[in-house]
């Protein structure tokens, strides 16, 4: 195989220093420094990325009139693949010792989704993540990138002016494709190539024109200036969220491509970028853009949230690893002189086989939890339960209920009861069927995440967004206008984390969570108290549904256990006795008294309401607790998925709880 190319272009210093910018911006943001916009380190990759490949592709063309595509592979598996495997390979070690098996599952997913060149692909699907390969998205685009473009300039290569055509206008497509998807749709925008290819576009064009008017890259030296301030002010305070890329994108692009444009001028910014710790770590920028992530992951797995002069000492690690493989795994091969076309290909073909198999291997085997002992895979056990027995739920299609998400719970037949609630009636659907089903009665379940069961209210939740808290508004004003239309109705029972609505906020594990109730078309006073307004609302409520159905009853909540949640219960078992781990923080108890205030709260709109008669108040707390304390984990079996949701294993031994509501 001939792979024969014409000599290197001349080093840029400057083009290592921007690299150590880039690679300066994207591990301080993530590992928390607060840089607004320390994220568009990777745009300045994408720019940088397309100046030096489309560079040499054009200088390979305008003096060959074709372009060596072996030739070109081969450079770019030498450069590329040595590192890129190895960290593959080091993460899936580091994980098979910390990572749960959902998350090591989803890590062989990563592994063969990088392998085929797609992770960015898979994160586009996935909506993001935090595993430890979730950063080779950008990898995945460029790597799309160094393949499109060399076949572009191939089916092109007798029409040079052709050539130039074709890449100006995809720029121009790309960008204004950028800027019209990302407020549609932020993540296709932000992980797909068609939205990201302007960026390295921008390069190649820089590289195309440079080279035909050649170019000495020695602008004035306010261009570099300019350049400067606008990429550290996008660095500074470009915000992160759906408005990126978008136009965002333009200052950070820009002002890489002022600063390629005139590096070899002498000027303050260039000798700042050509200084020799700054050439260095742009040189082995590579190696720590593969690293920081994984070590940031994986430490936060180990130890949880960080404080600066933690992150400092895994960012340290990352340097060290970073410069390791820089020094002995990238630099050989590329410089290894009897290491063949024949031989690079071979190589490549065999590590992908074996990560293909490694990957495979993870999601057939389910992350394999056999790794993990009997007290970890019983809080696993949680995760694992799931309704595959059950009739899946479904949206309506018609019917006075159409557009809700509604389950069908016990035996076939029109609905005489319907369940309407929050994610607590979802944790309780195993048991409901069960019930429903030992009476014979069919019954309905609705149930909305965070939204409370009652009319005439309203939320803003902290956890959600605005359209998800319309939609809860809406959900209830539809189900109170359905019930008039559902004579076969009979019974209602409400379920709901009561405590919630009543103080506004969460609590232990999840104290952050916060929601606020408002009156919506109800003549309720703005001036009540939460905890009032809650009360007003379950009376009102329990008045138009004894009037539209007839019994209405309702769940108490299941006693609340702060500092418990099973998916943290399980790392924290996993991980027990490793060295650096952090001190476990949940609690798989907790006394009642201590509770107490939140139960209080709770209680409160339906115990008068249950004293009157007017509803039917089914009592959990016996399952739960004795001798004043409430337990999360009895004989070995996992009541709780966290700290106020119950398991589907406790929802069927509730089951005789249940059984009134189908009486």
């Amino acid at each position: 195989m001939n792979t024969t190319a014409l000599p290197p272009l001349p080093y840029r210093g400057d083009i290592d220093g921007l690299r150590a910018i880039a690679i300066l911006a994207v591990v301080l943001f993530q590992f928390g420094l607060p840089l607004s916009g320390g994220f568009v380190g990777v745009d300045v990759f994408f720019v940088i990325s397309g100046y030096v490949i489309g560079g040499l592709l054009w200088r390979d063309y305008d003096a060959t009139g074709r372009i060596a595509f072996a030739a070109f592979c081969i450079r770019r598996i030498r450069r590329l693949a040595p590192a890129y495997f190895v960290v593959l390979l080091g993460t899936t070690a580091l994980g098979w010792a910390l990572l749960l098996p959902d998350a090591f599952r989803n890590h062989g997913e990563a592994v063969i989704a990088s392998v085929l060149y797609l992770p960015n692909v898979l994160a586009f699907r996935q909506g993001g993540g935090d595993g430890p390969l979730a950063h080779l998205w950008t990898l995945g685009i460029a790597a799309q990138f160094y393949l499109l473009l060399p076949l572009i300039m191939i089916l092109l290569a007798r029409w040079r002016w052709g050539i130039i055509g074709v890449i100006a206008s995809l720029w121009a497509l790309s960008l204004l494709a950028c800027v019209w998807m990302t407020p549609l749709s932020p993540n296709a925008a932000f992980y797909l190539l068609p939205f990201r290819a302007w960026e390295m576009l921008s390069g190649v064009l820089l590289a195309i024109w440079g080279q035909a008017r050649g170019a000495q890259w020695r602008g004035h030296p306010a261009l570099s200036s300019v350049g400067i301030t606008m990429l550290g002010a996008s660095i500074l305070f470009v915000p992160a969220g759906p408005l990126f890329p978008g136009l965002l994108a333009i200052p950070p692009v820009i002002g890489t491509l002022l600063l390629l444009s005139s590096g070899r001028a002498d000027s303050p910014v260039n000798r700042l970028l050509t200084h020799p710790a700054m050439r260095s770590l742009g040189m082995m920028s590579y190696a720590l853009y593969l690293w920081h992530w994984p070590v940031f992951a994986l430490a936060r797995t180990l130890r949880g949230d960080m404080i600066w002069p933690e992150a400092l000492i895994w960012m340290a690690l990352a340097m060290g690893l970073s410069w390791m493989t820089w020094r002995y795994v990238e630099q050989p091969p590329r410089h290894a002189r009897n290491l063949t076309g024949r031989g690079v290909f071979t190589g490549l073909l065999l590590a992908s086989l074996a990560a293909l198999a490694l990957g495979g291997t993870l999601i057939a085997r389910d992350g394999l939890p056999s790794r993990f002992g009997p007290d970890t895979r019983m809080f696993l056990a949680v995760s694992e339960q799931d309704l595959d027995a059950l009739p899946p739920c479904k949206t309506a299609e018609t019917g006075p209920l159409s557009g809700l998400e509604i389950c069908a719970i016990g035996p076939a037949g029109p609905p005489e009861v319907l369940i309407w609630g929050d994610s607590h009636a979802r944790a309780l659907q195993a048991g409901l069927d069960r019930a429903a089903s030992d009476a014979g009665v069919p019954a309905i379940m609705v149930a909305r995440d965070g939204c409370p069961p009652l009319f005439g209210l309203r939320k803003i939740d902290n956890q959600t967004t605005a359209a998800q808290d319309a939609a809860c508004t809406r959900a209830n004003k539809q189900i109170r206008q359905a019930l008039g239309s559902m004579p076969g109705l009979r019974s209602v029972l409400l379920v709901g984390r009561w405590s919630y609505y009543a103080t506004g906020e969460g609590v232990g594990l999840d104290a952050a969570r916060q929601i606020g109730l408002f009156p919506t078309d109800r003549p309720v006073s703005t001036d009540l108290s939460q905890p009032r307004l809650l009360t007003q609302a379950a009376r009102t409520t329990v008045t138009d549904l004894a009037r539209l159905v007839g019994r209405v009853q309702v769940l108490r909540q299941p006693p609340e256990i702060p500092m418990y949640d099973s998916r943290i219960a399980a790392r924290e078992s996993a991980l027990s006795g490793m060295l650096l781990v952090s001190a476990p923080i949940t609690s798989t108890s907790v006394l009642a008294d201590e509770i107490i205030l939140r139960t209080t709260l709770s209680d409160a709109p339906w115990l008068p309401l249950a004293g009157k008669g007017a509803v039917t108040l089914l009592d959990t707390w016996p399952m739960f607790c004795t001798a004043g304390k409430c337990l999360a984990v009895q004989d070995g079996q996992v009541l709780y998925q966290d700290n106020n949701r119950m398991t589907h294993l406790a929802s069927v031994r509730l089951r005789d709880t249940l059984g009134p509501v189908f009486e």
